[in-house]
């Protein structure tokens, strides 16, 4: 039995771990690359496996970084079963559709951005001409685009995978209970423990039965904070027919970090509103509207109730976030007991207030960057490399008076990394000087706002989390190979672990691994 490691390895994002036994190949994960265009879609685009010889998936949770994939594995032959929890199986109904949107969007633009230039230039035509006649009413149309395209034999971008396959793919997922043991395999059965990182993600604890001997792996996913409100801590209490591990495959993304603690969220979030309202700005914040969000929604609805800042005007501008708050709304059985106590028992949701809105149409998210008084903006998405995050910023980015909070990890080579990055750099200098310059939409843009970053809202756990859950967790891990994490922080988290007296790996990319 081996495992071969596909994505995540030395690296964040992708994550995708192939499981192998005598009989079976049992997928955990299939997420995507997120990064760089170009190199994102070459790296997704080729599967470095057949997806019709897999057995069966297991997928630790919804985001997009970890299931979004598996609409290229079922368009590509893939007829198993995808195991999760039944909350993550509830949200990938909104996830994974929204991302094919995004591909066959992107695939549009830049099929339409192509055209333009190379029908011009065979034809003589200008530019603003070429670009009419590939409009309709008013907007580029896809059909009129690809009908240029194959006019002139120019051979267009294909999306990644389509609404279709995102909705066939859904037809493969089998939602499980927490803490139930399952069939996944010839003498392989699993178990999803609680993880803690978003609504619904688990760590998975695999059984595998081969040539008379047991072999147990576990799988945490991303781990999530201790303490956190809405869901529960990483669970400490496995069976103990689960508790001798073989192989663990353990997250590192902060494995060199600490973050700031949990109970100073609130009191960091209420200063940023209340400077930022003092200037007369408006707070941007880009999140992932999956467990971000509703976090943020949260916090901002118990700072309104507790009178702690002014209840300025919160719009969600996320589609996707709007759908996925109501997922939340669905699953008050994952919600820890700080959040029945102070919401549930006494009738109200806590991410619903009165000063909230969601924001649907382009029409009103158009009008809403265009608003000048003090407000908060939510939108997607949450790395800033695509969404309706990008329009905000581009309106208000330049003006000193706005604030843009990064709440979340930021992968290499994103935008979100970029602004965080210069916004601290100048920030340290005392923003003293002209404002460093970032670029996105085709365009440069002083960046004058200022930055604030809150990694106590990470939904991943910091070194000493992980240290934590493995100490409660009171399992016998015989050996942990490091996944979903840069070199450094994995490097130096590999080094810790090793100082804690485990013995660990750190896979590179396509390597295999041998278990037992």
């Amino acid at each position: 039995m081996h495992i071969r490691f596909h994505g995540a390895a030395r690296e964040v994002t992708g994550s995708m771990h192939l499981l192998e036994t005598d009989t079976d190949k049992i997928l955990l994960d299939s997420g995507m690359f997120q990064g760089r265009r170009e190199e994102s879609d070459r790296k997704n685009r080729q599967l470095p496996f057949d997806p019709s010889i897999v057995t069966n998936v297991v997928l630790s949770h919804a985001h997009i970084d970890h299931s979004g994939r598996i609409p290229l594995l079922a368009a590509n032959g893939f007829s198993g079963n995808v195991f999760s929890t039944r909350a993550t199986a509830h949200a990938c109904e909104y996830m994974l559709p929204d991302s094919a949107h995004i591909q066959e969007s992107d695939a549009n633009y830049l099929n339409y951005k192509r055209a333009v230039h190379v029908i011009a230039d065979l034809t003589g035509m200008s530019r603003e001409e070429t670009k009419k006649r590939m409009k309709k009413n008013g907007r580029s149309d896809r059909e009129t685009i690809r009908d240029f395209m194959r006019r002139y034999d120019i051979n267009p971008i294909e999306p990644l995978y389509t609404a279709a396959d995102a909705e066939q793919a859904l037809t493969l997922f089998s939602g499980q209970p927490y803490n139930e043991t399952f069939t996944i395999g010839r003498d392989v059965t699993c178990t999803l423990y609680e993880a803690g990182h978003i609504l619904g993600s688990a760590v998975a604890v695999i059984r595998a039965r081969q040539n008379g001997k047991s072999f147990t792996i576990c799988y945490t996913g991303d781990l999530g904070r201790y303490n956190k409100p809405i869901i529960k801590n990483p669970a400490k209490d496995f069976s103990a027919s689960g508790a001798d591990i073989d192989l663990m495959l353990l997250e590192s993304t902060y494995g060199n970090r600490t973050h700031e603690p949990v109970a100073e969220m609130a009191p960091r979030l209420k200063n940023i509103i209340n400077q930022t309202v003092e200037r007369g700005g408006a707070l941007l914040i880009p999140a992932f509207a999956f467990g971000r969000t509703q976090e943020l929604l949260y916090t901002i609805h118990e700072l309104y109730n507790n009178n702690q800042t002014p209840r300025i005007p919160v719009y969600v501008d996320s589609p996707l976030a709007t759908r996925i708050t109501k997922v939340f709304g669905e699953h008050p059985e994952v919600y820890d007991k700080e959040t029945h106590k102070v919401f549930l028992e006494n009738g109200m949701n806590p991410f619903l207030f009165s000063q909230l809105r969601f924001v649907d149409s382009v029409q009103e998210s158009m009008a809403l960057m265009r608003e000048d008084k003090p407000h908060i903006v939510i939108s997607a998405a949450g790395m800033c490399e695509a969404g309706r995050i990008l329009h905000h910023l581009r309106y208000k980015i330049h003006q000193p008076k706005n604030t843009i909070l990064i709440v979340g990890y930021m992968a290499q080579n994103t935008l979100g990394r970029r602004i965080l990055e210069k916004g601290g750099e100048y920030r340290a200098a005392g923003r003293a000087g002209d404002a460093p310059v970032v670029r996105f939409m085709g365009k440069e843009y002083p960046l004058k706002a200022h930055v604030e970053n809150m990694d106590g809202f990470s939904a991943h756990a910091d070194k000493d989390e992980m240290l934590r859950f493995l100490k409660d967790s009171r399992l016998n891990i015989k050996k942990i190979a490091l996944v979903h994490g840069e070199e450094d922080q994995m490097t130096a988290f590999a080094g810790t672990l090793k100082e804690a007296g485990y013995k660990v790996h750190t896979p590179k990319f396509g390597e295999s691994l041998r278990i037992g």
